[in-house]
């Protein structure tokens, strides 16, 4: 994979458009690469191209960018008549698309991933406009692939993927954080504090994401009298799915160290507070966990496209750097993998030091650099 200088001085005003969303793995990225941009230059221009009705059309303008909307979606499971509509919409999108690059006039085009993402980056290249992809996750999807073909740059976070996009344009950068949520240094006591747990105590932090996962919950529910028995603190963000049903049935207070919450205003603290974390394995949630060093046991979603999540996951495990429990063998075997590897201080300190490894904690930076380099080299 190749490296790169960035010869910057001098340039000055450039108009990028960043495409894509549909969920915070893609948005937060996206925002982190607009940041890093209005950093290197505050004069950059900056104008988001998001999917009609996904939640990029409220993140984004939260984060203080403009942002235009196409009427696209993506192809979908087991409905015939929905999927009726996609290749008019995706021509009206590409129309729509292309009059935004019309108006705007960008110098280059990110894509983060996204329904929006395929038309807007196929508009781009049709004018001329450099583009550059940022793939998140260790296996490829078909539009990324396909767009490849053209990309000036293809920014990645995992090794092997000259499988999916010519080598010559490959970089290896890691995925944008929040800088914020892993910003833990100096922050246990006040983390537990917080959390209301002791310092005496192991604390294991469970992460389903903002919407929850329903196997994590189920998994973490038909466990807790383990964890009680051993006496370990759990902090359970339950997701907002699911939340009030789990409520209902253990109570607010179901015990003092089980810390059930619908979802983590202050990630900093969370991730501060833990001795292992349990997580799905999304890309963006990979790239904190590398930065956090700590033990983790990642349980992949069987429900996104190509199966990347257990790809993801596997490309830790490879490298020693996580423990892996397969979506269906979570109920039976996570809450004692928990116990056992919390017992064991050997092992996690082999997670941490292999996971630390993989940190790429510049990645917005670096993006956004090859951004302006693929403006300066057109």
């Amino acid at each position: 994979m190749a490296t790169q200088k960035f010869p910057l001085q001098g340039v000055r005003g450039k108009r990028i458009i960043i495409s894509g969303g549909g969920t915070g793995g893609h948005i937060f990225p996206a925002v982190a690469i607009a940041n890093a941009l209005k950093k290197l230059d505050p004069a950059t221009e900056i104008l988001f191209v998001g999917a009609l009705g996904r939640m990029e059309m409220e993140k984004v303008p939260a984060a203080g960018y403009k942002i235009i909307g196409l009427s696209i979606q993506g192809i979908q499971r087991g409905s015939i008549l929905k999927n009726l509509m996609f290749p008019i919409k995706l021509a009206n999108s590409v129309r729509a698309a292309l009059k935004i690059i019309k108006d705007f006039k960008p110098d280059a085009a990110v894509g983060v991933g996204g329904y929006a993402s395929g038309p807007l980056l196929y508009a781009a290249s049709l004018k001329g406009i450099p583009t550059l992809i940022q793939e998140q996750n260790s296996y490829a999807g078909i539009t990324n692939k396909w767009l490849g073909k053209k990309a000036k740059k293809i920014c990645v976070a995992f090794d092997g993927m000259e499988q999916f996009f010519p080598a010559d344009r490959i970089l290896k950068t890691g995925n944008p954080i929040r800088r914020d949520s892993v910003n833990t240094a100096g922050k246990h006591m006040q983390a537990l504090e917080l959390f209301k747990l002791s310092p005496h105590k192991k604390t294991v932090l469970v992460l389903g994401g903002s919407l929850g996962a329903r196997t994590l919950n189920n998994s973490i529910q038909a466990g807790l009298d383990k964890f009680i028995a051993a006496d370990i603190q759990v902090i359970w963000q339950t997701g907002k799915t699911y939340y009030k049903g789990i409520i209902e049935q253990l109570g607010e207070n179901y015990h003092p160290n089980i810390k059930i919450t619908e979802f983590l205003n202050r990630m900093d603290l969370a991730y501060a507070a833990a001795d292992l974390i349990i997580s799905r394995a999304g890309a963006g949630t990979i790239a904190e966990l590398c930065v956090l060093k700590k033990p983790v046991i990642l349980v992949p979603s069987p429900n996104v496209a190509e199966d990347h999540q257990t790809k993801n996951a596997l490309a830790l495990v490879q490298e020693n750097a996580a423990k892996f429990v397969a979506d269906r063998d979570a109920a039976e075997k996570l809450v004692d993998k928990t116990i056992e590897l919390l017992n064991d201080k050997e092992k996690q300190k082999k997670l941490s030091d292999n996971i630390g490894k993989l940190a790429m904690p510049n990645a917005d930076e670096v993006i956004a650099k090859e951004v302006i380099q693929i403006t300066i080299n057109n």
